[in-house]
């Protein structure tokens, strides 16, 4: 028969004390952080905390290069190396994700040009989409923020073609032939309506044309 001093057992006791504390507390942590940040992947914050985070590294890498369950696996690998949270994380996930997909002929619907000279409520309108949901990847000077996406200030730029070829490449999206960026359909927000679009190249034209 084995006796254990007191010491011995109060240690044992102890430590199995902690082990059921932790053992029961766990589920309510891990539970805890998954409500509390249910937040899905945003395409325009992805695009602003990729060139924060990723591009001085990432510049010349193409969101084309991989599929989408690829670029999930190697963005959660990512993360750790360059700091990133979970909504930051899941945000440049998106942004990559919509930027991937080639853009199909087939699928597109040529769109009536619907740009009059705009009044100033309607630009108003259309310079605050295009805050929130184009200049992330546009810039504000209209420039390009990101690399491979297009000077609108160039002359021989995109606002070279038409209204309704333009509203068109923004509703249906767009993969410029010497670009590796391409152009999510409505900006990678699907929720734009083709009204709000039409505001946003109209605030586009009178601010960036030459």
């Amino acid at each position: 028969m084995i006796i254990l001093n007191k010491k011995y057992t109060h240690k044992v006791g102890f430590m199995a004390c902690l082990i059921l504390f932790f053992g029961l507390l766990s589920p309510v942590v891990f539970a805890s952080e998954e409500e509390s940040d249910p937040k899905a992947g945003d395409f325009s914050r992805g695009s602003k905390a990729w060139s924060e985070n990723c591009m001085r590294c990432h510049s010349m890498r193409s969101p084309t290069e991989l599929r989408d369950d690829q670029w999930k696996t190697t963005v959660f690998h990512m993360r750790v190396r360059a700091g990133l949270t979970g909504q930051e994380t899941r945000d440049i996930l998106a942004f990559l994700q919509a930027s991937n997909a080639p853009i199909s002929s087939a699928n597109t619907t040529t769109v009536k040009p619907t740009i009059k000279k705009v009044a100033s409520s309607s630009a108003i309108s259309g310079e605050k989409i295009y805050q929130s949901n184009c200049m992330a990847c546009h810039g504000a000077n209209g420039k390009g923020a990101l690399p491979g996406v297009p000077d609108f200030t160039n002359k021989m730029g995109p606002l070279t073609k038409t209204d309704a070829q333009l509203l068109n490449n923004i509703i249906n999206g767009f993969q410029s032939p010497n670009s590796s960026m391409q152009m999510p359909a409505r900006g990678g927000n699907s929720s734009l309506s083709d009204a709000e679009l039409s505001a946003a190249l109209g605030y586009i034209r009178e601010t960036f044309s030459n």
